[in-house]
């Protein structure tokens, strides 16, 4: 099997190489002699793109994983690297209130924001998730962890490029799901950063669990009549129009009686009853919405897709949305290292540089160590997507999902050890208000329950993993059990075991 970034086509499977013979194969050529390993080090130089690992292709070994990225894809990584740096970076210093970047009536969009994107349209690379014909570049997930992760370094940086959350997993299944009427008046002006939206699912008694939901929304007439309440509903205070799951029949499984709507913002009867904020934001201040539906009426053609199949909806964009918050948590969790080795190169203490102190070096392995793990894990996820999409096999989209549920609660714990390393590090410093780091450091607890509580995606994980498991014949000991399996291959081996003590 061929994993190469950038282009994700499943291939036939080759040889395995050891970790060793691959080693070897890059660092010689053809004559056998040694030769620089192209892309060295450059992994981890700070506001770096994502390195080329592997030789040209005439050297390489067709039965190799090769984790090289293509020459042209690997050009626009490192225009986004450097656009990313210098021009966004800058932006979460000047104005790093949350909500800032989604407010499209303010002075910061209109003479900071909308240049950048007229910028990134130039390049070819906005609205990178979605397929060409709805203005986008139809990347496969593998492309888009690549440059996600990229954006991660920078709470601007996915508004810049159209890729935040939650419109970007509107503007999928708007486009999926939705007709040419809702596409012109939803979609499109999404698509071209004119208006920003949210998605309401939550509900304050019920959670994250559908089961639990209460909404409700009653058929009459030509409309629709909505009461409930929503909770967290990101964004709302700026947004042109609400996508929301309510229960439609609430005498069958909520998988098969809820349905999602489209709700635009004044519609009477949609009221928030408080702004929700995150850790120190003020009481009453936050960007997420605390909705209350009062005999709202919802026009019958503003339900997107079909009755009872809002899970299914939320599902195709909750998927895709959870791997592209870990993309972007690789970026954070890499801009926390290049903190971490600055500190470390910069101070000194007890009479010597932090850089000899042994536990010092160890903390700093520790977190390149786990960054590397989760960046893999977090492409290989991405491969698999890329792949149960070209292929349509039911037991790729399993493997898909698997993947994806494993790299959403792999995702919050390895922000918080990355970023706690770093904090720790930095002594006061890192917990105060002059680093990003207290910032970074608190997505790790909010992506450990955003898209679906970490405890979920585990058992997500263990019931796909158990529909494989077989049975022991043995089910008190169990099939690897040495006393069991010794008297089986002394049986297998009678013969042989005989002759052997005859020679003795």
């Amino acid at each position: 099997m061929r994993a190469v970034l950038g282009d994700a086509r499943p291939e036939r499977a080759g040889r395995d190489d050891t970790a060793a013979e691959m080693l070897r194969r890059r660092a010689r050529g053809r004559t056998g002699r040694r030769r620089p390993r192209p892309g060295a080090g450059a992994d981890i130089a700070p506001g770096r793109a994502p390195s080329r690992l592997a030789p040209p292709a005439e050297e390489r070994n067709p039965c190799m994983w090769d984790f090289s990225t293509d020459p042209e894809f690997q050009a626009r990584l490192d225009w986004v690297a450097g656009f990313v740096r210098e021009e966004i970076e800058p932006l979460d210093v000047l104005f790093s209130g949350t909500a800032e970047p989604y407010d499209r009536d303010g002075e910061v969009f209109r003479e900071v924001v909308r240049p950048l994107q007229a910028q990134v349209k130039e390049q070819g690379l906005w609205a990178a998730h979605l397929p060409p014909h709805l203005g986008g570049m139809g990347m496969g997930q593998v492309r888009l962890a690549l440059l996600n992760e990229i954006l991660g370094r920078s709470q601007w940086a996915p508004m810049v490029f159209g890729t935040q959350a939650p419109d970007s997993g509107n503007a999928e299944i708007l486009a999926h799901y939705g007709n040419e009427e809702q596409r012109r008046r939803f979609l499109e002006p999404l698509l071209d950063g004119r208006i920003v939206s949210t998605f309401a699912m939550t509900e304050p008694q019920g959670g994250a669990d559908p089961g639990g939901f209460t909404c409700r929304a009653v058929r009459d007439g030509d409309e629709w009549v909505i009461n409930g309440e929503k909770w967290f509903a990101s964004n709302y205070p700026h947004a042109a129009f609400v996508i929301a799951m309510i229960i439609t029949d609430p005498d069958v499984p909520v998988h098969q009686g809820s349905s999602m709507f489209i709700i635009p913002k004044g519609t009477p009867g949609m009221a928030q009853v408080r702004g929700t904020g995150l850790g120190e934001e003020p009481i009453g201040e936050g960007a997420h919405a605390y909705l209350r539906f009062t005999d709202c009426r919802v026009p019958a053609e503003n339900l997107l897709g079909e009755p009872g199949t809002g899970f299914a909806i939320a599902q195709t964009r909750l998927g895709g949305g959870r791997l592209h918050h870990a993309m972007r948590s690789v970026g954070q969790c890499r801009r926390a290292m290049e903190m971490m080795t600055e500190r470390i190169a910069s101070r000194s203490t007890r009479g010597g540089p932090l850089s000899k102190q042994q536990a010092v070096r160890q903390s700093l392995a520790d977190t390149w160590i786990q960054i590397e793990q989760f960046r893999l894990q977090v492409l290989h996820a991405a491969w698999q997507v890329d792949r149960s999409r070209e292929t349509g096999d039911p037991a790729h989209a399993r493997l898909a999902r698997l993947h994806i549920s494993a790299v959403k609660a792999a995702t919050p714990k390895t922000l918080v050890d990355v970023v706690y390393r770093a904090m720790h590090l930095h002594g006061s410093l890192g917990v105060s208000n002059e680093l990003p780091l207290i910032r970074m450091w608190q997505s790790g607890p909010v992506l450990g329950v955003a898209d679906g509580p970490t405890e979920a995606h585990k058992d997500v994980v263990a019931r796909l993993l158990l529909q494989d498991a077989v049975p022991a014949e043995d089910r008190l000991f169990g099939s690897e059990h040495i006393p069991t399996r010794q008297a089986a291959a002394r049986e297998k081996f009678a013969g042989r075991l005989k002759r052997l003590e005859e020679a003795r």
